[in-house]
């Protein structure tokens, strides 16, 4: 079973959202919160396989709540989930480590393909999402540096696939690889670029051109 932590202020909206994700008989909300702080606390006491954070909570907003997980368990999965359409949100969802940001008016199954996107390593962004944070990165890219002269062919392109979206099982398959050589590529990688996670990388693609 897969274990969600579902952060979000407003009881009735928590609720709904729960029975929405346990539709998938394989996901279930095994941890509740309804303030980033208390979200923090629960992340330091039990284990999910990803947290779905919304971004204006009390006490502690969504965004500082998603940069100290991350801070203190790089590999924890995290979700955004918002009622604001917002690039500069978005942007600063991905540098705080989520894998995803999503609006609340998304469909069920738009929602399930979000969170299964994040677990198995991928970004999702919501269409409407994307098309307002991608220009705003493609802007960036005007002065952006060449990327790193020591990555290789190989990094480079396992690089491009990342920027693109592709999760792990993704890369392997297009690249006639094994999963776990393309986790350990990937580790390679961003410690020869000195980067934190994916997320990171895939900014990394967009503002270098390699996308």
């Amino acid at each position: 079973m897969i274990r969600i932590l579902l952060a979000e202020d407003q009881g009735m909206v928590r609720q709904g959202l729960k029975m929405m994700i346990e539709t998938d008989p394989e996901l279930t909300v095994a941890g509740e919160a309804s303030d980033g702080k208390s979200a923090v606390a629960l992340c330091e006491k039990h284990l999910f396989d990803l947290v779905i954070l919304d971004i204006r909570m009390p006490v502690m907003d969504g965004l500082e709540a998603a940069r100290i997980i991350h801070s203190r368990w790089p590999e924890q999965m995290m979700l955004i989930l918002t009622t604001f359409n917002d690039e500069q949100y978005a942007l600063e969802a991905l540098k705080a480590g989520a894998r995803g940001y999503m609006l609340k008016n998304a469909e069920p199954e738009e929602f399930i393909r979000a969170i299964r996107s994040c677990l198995a390593g991928g970004i999702m962004l919501q269409d409407q999402v994307a098309a307002k944070v991608m220009p705003k990165l493609i802007d960036e890219r005007a002065e952006a540096e060449s990327p790193d002269p020591s990555l290789t062919p190989r990094e480079l392109e396992i690089i491009r696939k990342v920027g693109e979206g592709r999760s792990n099982k993704e890369i392997a398959n297009e690249l006639g690889l094994s999963v776990g050589t393309i986790k350990n590529q990937i580790s390679v990688i961003l410690d020869k670029l000195e980067l934190r996670d994916r997320t990171q990388l895939a900014i990394y693609a967009i503002r270098r051109k390699i996308v």
